[in-house]
């Protein structure tokens, strides 16, 4: 088992804090995301978690053991846990079988169990047919099943990876996402994962804890994360968003500088932001609760990638289907259909900054 427990943990390097009053349980066997981008705080506590370093206050335990408080410290030799970084971190001169069978030779295991051991964990991250091979002989996707297999063949309780996809390419990181998921069900582990890529979260993932500047803004499943973002920090970072700022008022958001409305069956009036999903826009030729001139169209095999400009100014991304690209020209005034669409109060912070 491998249940974590984390109370009111605070980090900070010196007077910068980098964590604030974290709390969250992952249950066992639970696969889990710390999402965010660059400096959020979600690498700090993975090394908190893995005894790299201490909370400034707060308590971690895992499986009701304390691994971490004011009064108590468990290294991270002694916490039965594998992890696994964005750098290979492979030794150069030794095979697969080697590189893998480092830890077992570490706790001095007997020759035959180290061997057994190996070989069912190489077997398991695909890897049986390239033992005796150096790693300069090996792609990065297999280089990084290395150093997955060597952190798993201890049969650790507890999973930590931290950015490990991000040195592969596309194609070499979208099966690495498979592969790592279907590992994690396969040996029944518990995962926390720490990534800045919304594609791997929403793809790997049982929860997602979505961290900015060292606060959790939202915990949930990945189509809650996405489909009900809780703020507009979430809304932005997870999927493409299209924002447009308003006045609620009567049932009516009056999109600004555009005597344009739509329905809204909300709470919030005053000064509002609509946020809405690309793909949740459909083009028509008639009608629509907004329209606009079809600025650009962009012809992705899939999809048709589409730019609209309100009278205001404002520009819409809408992602439409495929089809869609013969049937509109630009220039055109077309008509916009929402479909779900959030609001949240306009407290003037800038939503463009939120994507960059």
């Amino acid at each position: 088992m491998a249940t974590i427990q984390i109370e009111n943990v605070r980090k900070c390097f010196g007077n910068v804090e980098v964590l604030k009053e974290f709390n969250q349980t992952v249950v066992d066997k639970e696969f889990i995301t710390l999402l965010g981008p660059s400096g959020c705080g979600k690498t700090t506590m993975l090394r908190m978690l893995a005894g790299f370093e201490k909370p400034t206050s707060g308590t971690i335990s895992i499986d009701n053991t304390v691994v971490s408080s004011d009064r108590t410290f468990i290294p991270p030799e002694k916490r039965d846990i594998g992890m696994v970084f964005q750098s290979y971190a492979v030794w150069p001169h030794m095979t697969v079988f080697e590189n893998i069978a480092y830890p077992l030779k570490i706790k001095k295991l007997p020759k035959e169990e180290i061997r057994k051991k190996v070989e069912a964990i190489m077997e398991v991250v695909h890897l049986s047919q390239y033992a005796d091979r150096i790693p300069s002989q090996l792609s990065g996707g297999q280089q990084q099943r290395v150093a997955l297999g060597r952190a798993l063949v201890a049969e650790p309780r507890l999973l930590l990876l931290d950015e490990p996809l991000s040195n592969l390419d596309a194609k070499l990181r979208e099966s690495m996402r498979f592969e790592i998921k279907e590992i994690q069900r396969k040996l029944g582990i518990t995962v926390v994962y720490v990534t800045h890529d919304q594609i791997e979260a929403m793809t790997m993932s049982d929860r997602i804890i979505v961290i900015n500047d060292g606060v959790i803004q939202q915990v949930g499943g990945p189509m809650d994360i996405y489909r009900r973002p809780a703020n507009q920090f979430v809304a932005a970072f997870v999927g493409k968003i299209v924002f447009l700022h308003g006045d609620s008022e009567k049932g009516k958001i009056t999109i600004t500088g555009t005597s344009q409305t739509l329905d809204y069956d909300g709470e919030l009036t005053g000064k509002v932001v609509v946020a809405i999903r690309p793909e949740s826009i459909h083009l028509a030729k008639k009608g629509g609760m907004l329209h606009g001139v079809l600025k650009t169209k962009v012809f992705m095999g899939d999809v048709n990638d589409c730019t609209v400009e309100l009278p205001g100014g404002d520009t819409i991304r809408v992602i439409a289907p495929p089809e869609t690209y013969d049937e509109y020209e630009t220039g055109e005034e077309v008509g916009l259909e929402f479909g779900e669409f959030h609001v949240y109060e306009d407290d003037g912070s800038d939503v463009t900054r939120i994507l960059t």
